[in-house]
């Protein structure tokens, strides 16, 4: 096998160091639409009314409301939202990036539709879309044409929402999107640091579709088209809605769990946090119970999630008619940077097993692994490679994490009887099948193709999968996948993700300990150095999660140091709704042991933290010494800085100098003789 330098077909050579060559990633929107000019608008789903009247409808059965701009490829929720309902027979329409500040033409122009309006905010929180980790105002914002800020509100699915409600009192609205799904029962929010109701109550919307929404929305229109009112439709799977007390439906295929009012969240942190372990646990098994919260006058339920897409049903989403293009009205103000990162890009799977506690991947897409099929996947590498603009480049070949494609329990019983949010933490569970063969082999059929030089796997991937002291379900495949990835799937470098080097917080973190990272990187530094190539590992850290101390920090800046890297992919903690982090963070506890736990809070800790992963910066040596020597730990200073040594020599010089000059004056004080 040699898919360095050449690729495994002879083809263009490739620079060992390289990264991305610039023609995966074109730059401006000459390139993105020069070869659509001829192509027909009404290849898109409609944006315009006139779009709409180019169809011949003189009505619409839905409308959706998005955050985002219309990039019509199956990363994007919209797009996939609104070609599943076509694929239905609905006649839909999309205003994406509606102006919430003027006259409200913008929700105006489609009309009232025929069953609903549905609202997202889009593929991000708009809170995270707009503000950093320090809560300072974002300059950019890449669902946007052009990479352009300011074009969706702050709570856009609560804005939206409540404007629908005004203009069209009696037209239902049905919310979705990660925004959505993750504030779906009483939740933090770290921007306002108060505690919310769940979004149904906040934004006055009739319905919410939390996770990937294809199956619910599915029933919901086929019970829609058999006339059943929309205010009646409260018992499909993964959805939740408002009711009062005596309208609560019964349903004797699901249990019920009570969770503490969102009132008694507001009074007592501790019934917060006890929620929250509840919800995961609910959100991630096979069986699951149906969630039901009482806030104000009426309770909020929660319906059990769908089991996992069947390769046929994944299938079926990817293989809609997509154009995987930007809607021709953004040809001058230029595509959205978030589709020029994914647009050569195929998504193998969804779900993620990990449960970190600071992600919300599997809080929104589960545990369980969705896997297409190869054909599904290879006929969607074929329609890329027929892309005009196509150089020869697929830009990733992954999902949420990039190695667990097919990966799943062996015997489904133990799975159906799983509680655990994780299945790889605090050890892989015996029950998950960690074979790496069908990546390995699926990587090669792409090599194949004759229109790729080559792929590269752009998704993070589980560096603990790939080491035997702590996968010990080990089928012999984990070497060959990884000799495949590094010789013949690599931009230049290889991003992982330890996260931490201290143990206590890479445990609250649902993180392997860091000493499996050096058995990786050793690993990883032996097939590089067998096949003669220089491709730097770059992990990613952060500073002040959950547990993380100022100790832990100058800890890891000194190992990874020691290491030889000069850290650059770090962040630090940012609360997101519906993680274990944010709410340890919010209440102090950890929500499955409800001891306490220390969190930095305060923006001078958290810039502390920071800081030591830049104890290279010759500017942060002086706070990076006063504060380890306010923690007792003036032996680093040496190790980290370099500084100790240096001190002392200064001090020496400085009081020989002294002593010389003593000398002098003394001397020349002397009488003569």
């Amino acid at each position: 096998m040699r898919c360095y330098g050449s690729t495994a077909s002879g083809k263009i050579p490739q620079s060992h160091n390289a990264e991305i060559p610039e023609t995966i990633i074109p730059r401006g929107h000459n390139t993105v639409y020069s070869m659509f000019d001829n192509r027909p608008v009404t290849e898109w789903l409609p944006i315009t009314r006139e779009e709409v009247e180019m169809r011949g409808w003189d009505e619409l059965d839905v409308v959706l409301i998005s955050g985002d701009a219309y990039v019509d490829h199956p990363a994007f929720g919209t797009a996939v939202i609104g070609r599943i309902m076509e694929s239905e027979g609905l006649r839909v329409a999309i205003v994406p990036q509606p102006n919430w500040k003027d006259d409200l033409r913008d929700f105006k122009k489609m009309g009232r539709p025929r069953l609903f309006f549905g609202v997202t905010s889009g593929c991000m929180d708009s809170m995270v879309n707009h503000y950093t980790a320090a809560k300072r105002k974002r300059s950019t914002d890449a669902y946007t044409p052009g990479g352009e800020a300011g074009f969706r509100p702050d709570y856009a699915t609560t804005v939206y929402t409540k404007i629908l409600k005004e203009l069209y009192p009696d037209v239902p609205v049905l919310i979705g999107g990660i925004e959505a799904s993750l504030r779906r029962v009483t939740h933090y929010d770290y921007w306002a640091d108060k505690l919310f109701p769940n979004i149904l109550e906040m934004s006055g919307a009739d319905m919410l579709v939390y996770g990937m929404g294809e199956l619910p929305l599915r029933e919901i229109i086929r019970l829609l088209e058999k006339g059943v009112p929309f205010d009646s439709i409260d018992t499909v799977p993964q959805t939740a809605v408002l009711r009062s007390k005596p309208e609560i439906p019964k349903n004797k295929n699901w249990e019920d769990l009570w969770l503490n009012s969102h009132e008694r969240c507001l009074r007592d942190k501790l019934a917060f946090a006890a929620n929250f372990k509840h919800v995961e646990q609910q959100s991630n098994k096979v069986q699951a119970k149906r969630i039901l919260q009482e806030v104000g006058e009426r309770v909020l339920i929660v319906n059990p999630p769908y089991p996992p897409m069947t390769e046929n049903e994944i299938d079926t989403s990817f293989d809609l008619p997509y154009t995987r293009m930007p809607h021709p009205k953004y040809k001058k103000r230029g595509s959205p940077p978030a589709y020029e990162m994914i647009r050569f890009s195929v998504n193998m799977h969804r779900g993620c097993f990990g449960g970190c506690s600071f992600c919300t991947i599997s809080a929104h897409q589960g545990k369980f692994i969705a896997s297409r099929s190869e054909e599904s996947i290879l006929k969607e590498v074929d329609a890329v490679t027929k892309m005009p603009d196509f150089k020869g480049y697929i830009s990733d070949l992954g999902g949420p994490s990039a190695n667990m494609y097919r990966m799943k329990g062996k015997v489904q019983e133990i799975c159906d009887r799983c509680v655990a949010p994780s299945c790889i933490h605090p050890v892989i569970c015996s029950n998950l099948d960690t074979s790496h063969k069908p990546m390995t082999e699926l990587y090669r059929k792409v090599d194949a193709h004759p229109e790729v030089k080559k792929a590269f796997v752009g998704s993070g991937i589980r560096y603990d999968l790939l080491v035997d002291s702590y996968n010990k379900n080990n089928d012999g495949s984990l070497d060959e996948y990884m000799e495949q990835v590094v010789t013949c799937h690599i931009s230049g470098r290889l991003k992982v993700a330890p996260e931490h080097t201290s143990d206590a917080t890479l445990r609250i973190m649902r993180k392997p300990s860091f000493k499996h990272f050096h058995e990786f990187k050793k690993k990883y530094d032996k097939i590089n150095k067998k096949h003669g190539l220089n491709q730097p590992l770059i992990p990613y850290f952060i500073s002040s999660h959950p547990g993380s101390e100022m100790e832990d920090m100058a800890n890891l800046a000194a190992e990874t140091k020691d290491m030889g890297f000069k850290l650059e992919q770090v962040q630090d903690f940012t609360p997101t709704p519906m993680t274990v982090a944010t709410v340890i963070y919010y209440t102090g506890v950890h929500p499955y042991t409800l001891k306490p736990v220390y969190t930095a809070k305060s923006k001078n800790e958290k810039r502390q933290q920071h800081l030591f992963f830049f104890w290279h910066k010759r500017e942060n040596h002086k706070a990076i010494r006063e504060k380890l020597e306010s923690i007792g730990r003036e032996d680093l200073i040496e190790k980290l800085i370099e500084e100790k040594k240096k001190y002392h020599k200064q001090e020496y010089i400085k009081g020989r100098s002294k002593k010389r000059k003593g000398a002098k004056q003394r001397r020349a004080g002397r009488p003569r003789q």
